[in-house]
C-alpha cells in the first residue's frame, strides 16, 4: 500500500505562487515512489469533473495540460519520497482541490487532496 498525502495548498491573489507538496508512505511506497512510477497531479473544482494537470514518468518526460503549460512544474525529491507542484502565475480559473497519485503495480493511489484558492 501507498499512503500520499497532500499539503502547501492556500488562497492566494491571481500572479502569485504556491508549491504543492505529495509525501508518500507505505510498505510499497520504496525510497523513490514517484521517480520509480508515473505520477501525476489533479485537480477538481466545485461541480466540474476531476482533470488531469501535470505528470512524470519513470525516465523523466513531463507533461502538462495545455493551460498550466509554462506555469506548473511537476518534480520529485527522491530522498525524501516528495513529489512537487510549483505553481506560478496562478489564474482564478485555478482554483480547485489538487490531489496527487501514483501507479504502483497496477495499482493506482490517490491523496486527499488540498484546496487551492485564487483570487481575482
Amino acid at each position: 500500500q501507498v499512503q500520499l498525502v497532500e499539503s502547501g495548498g492556500g488562497l492566494v491573489q491571481a500572479g502569485e505562487s504556491l508549491r504543492l507538496s505529495c509525501g508518500a508512505s507505505g510498505t510499497a511506497s520504496s525510497p523513490n515512489v514517484f521517480t520509480a512510477n508515473t505520477a501525476k497531479w489533479y485537480r477538481q473544482a466545485p461541480g466540474k469533473q476531476r482533470e488531469w494537470v501535470a505528470l512524470m514518468t519513470p525516465h523523466g518526460p513531463t507533461n502538462y495540460r495545455e493551460s498550466v503549460k509554462g506555469r506548473f512544474t511537476i518534480s520529485a525529491d527522491s530522498t525524501s519520497n516528495t513529489m512537487y507542484l510549483q505553481m506560478n502565475n496562478l489564474k482564478p480559473e485555478d482554483t480547485a482541490t489538487y490531489y496527487c497519485n501514483v501507479e504502483v503495480h497496477m495499482k493506482t493511489f490517490w491523496g486527499p487532496g488540498t484546496q487551492v484558492s485564487v483570487s481575482a
